[in-house]
């Protein structure tokens, strides 16, 4: 049985309060080439969040939002309602509308469900995948299995969930030290031809893929691409597709201070991978990569980096490589000054799009050991030779002082960037005791 409860970073947690920053829903703002519409309220629910007791822990509270947008410029949604144990699907349209109601993708009421990510094939809008972890206790000292659910209606419905771990060792958690992990270490990718592609890493440390030929109906046996045993335990993966059908996977690597991001690559699709190798080692601790592939083929890499160690400050970094993964820029700081009061950037998103625009986004902490309060952008027109100064998102900081989820860990797919320039970040807060919520922000770039 799980014994302790997941310690997630920051490790110590403030008060509610009224953060310097807040800001009430209004008009559209324009901020840093970008057009924010107001915010649009997902769901709401109470705050409660009690001592950790698995799945008879008393929560109730909304969280851990995801975005994808679907090839006919729809817009897909998923949050976890923790009260009823559910993870919820809804779909809307271009103007962020309700296109009907949001559907729970999981079948059990009786198990904590967290942190979901979705994923569209490029040739097929009509299909939906939704990975997350299930808090299924399967006989380890940690529970977490993978579960997938697949539409074939854009997300209206859903097929009954496939495990795709079964396994005992807790899958889904991203260990930093034995005390200390994240919970939603995984990752979806969604291919041409009805291949999928499903990574994520378990308590002590192994790293698994489970690979679909076939729309998501069936998964292969998972193989173990790193971690486990003496090696070090691998964290956070992101996966990222190359218009030339090239799959890339980040990782980095937990139980050490001098953490190094690694990089593998499939051609293949996904059905192998080549020798991992460090990208950008330093002796500084290197945390939750994200990867991204633009239409020139140019690989994107950004991540948060602490010379500290896990928990003292972080800032955003990024590199890139226009050779197919051969050599890398030399990394870049994107968040060498931050806005005030915040002081630390952490847990960042990719988005590209054809156009040659790449966006960052990436949460704020006023303190490091305290959590996030707000999310910033950083935004490159020029395919990612320079960026703008970040910038806080309007409507990104909860107005009543809540801090930002998810209170199971912050590796999360906030940032989707679609068709004709549409940005849309999601949120959720938790005001303990109070009220909890989830909410979209809409925006558009300013070409």
């Amino acid at each position: 049985m799980n014994r302790r409860r997941a310690l997630l970073l920051p490790a110590l947690l403030a008060g509610p309060r009224a953060p310097a920053q807040a800001q009430a829903p209004g008009a559209a703002q324009a901020v840093h080439g970008v057009a924010w519409q107001p915010p649009v309220e997902l769901a709401s629910g109470p705050g409660e969040r009690g001592p950790w007791q698995q799945n008879d822990s008393a929560y109730a509270f909304v969280d851990d939002p995801a975005v994808a947008f679907a090839g006919d410029g729809a817009l897909l949604l998923a949050w976890v309602d923790q009260q009823r144990k559910a993870v919820l699907v809804q779909r809307r349209s271009a103007q962020a509308a309700a296109l009907g109601p949001a559907v729970p993708v999981d079948r059990d009421p009786q198990r904590f469900s967290w942190l979901p990510r979705l994923a569209v094939p490029p040739d097929d809008p009509a299909t939906v995948l939704v990975l997350w972890q299930e808090i299924i206790f399967s006989g380890g000292s940690h529970g977490g299995e993978m579960l997938l659910a697949r539409s074939t209606d854009g997300g209206r419905s859903f097929t009954p969930p496939l495990n795709l771990s079964s396994s005992t060792g807790g899958d889904g958690k991203g260990r930093i030290t034995p005390q200390v992990w994240h919970n939603g270490s995984c990752d979806l990718l969604a291919m041409p031809g009805g291949a999928v592609l499903a990574t994520w890493t378990e308590y002590d440390g192994p790293l698994w893929a489970s690979r679909s030929s076939d729309g998501g109906r069936t998964f292969s046996r998972p193989l173990q691409l790193a971690g486990g045993g003496r090696r070090p335990a691998a964290r956070a993966p992101s996966l990222a597709l190359a218009p030339d059908g090239t799959v890339w996977l980040a990782w980095t690597e937990g139980s050490r201070p001098g953490a190094d991001l690694q990089l593998a690559r499939s051609g293949d699709g996904g059905r192998t991978f080549d020798r991992p190798r460090a990208v950008a080692p330093s002796p500084a601790f290197s945390d939750a990569p994200s990867l991204a592939v633009d239409a020139r083929g140019v690989l994107h890499l950004a991540w948060a980096e602490s010379g500290g160690g896990p928990f003292e400050a972080h800032r955003i970094q990024i590199t890139r490589s226009a050779d197919g993964g051969r050599s890398f820029e030399a990394p870049r700081v994107l968040t060498p000054t931050l806005p005030a009061p915040f002081v630390g950037a952490g847990y960042p998103v990719l988005a590209v799009d054809r156009s040659g625009t790449v966006l960052v986004a990436c949460e704020l902490f006023e303190h490091p050991r305290q959590r996030s309060r707000g999310i910033a952008l950083l935004v490159s027109a020029d395919g990612g030779s320079q960026f703008g100064e970040p910038a806080v998102v309007p409507g990104s900081v909860d107005p009543d002082g809540g801090f930002n989820g998810s209170t199971q860990g912050l590796l999360m797919k906030k940032l989707a960037l679609g068709p004709g320039g549409r940005v849309a970040l999601v949120n959720s807060s938790l005001l303990e005791g109070r009220r909890s919520r989830v909410w979209l922000l809409p925006g558009r770039l300013a070409r």
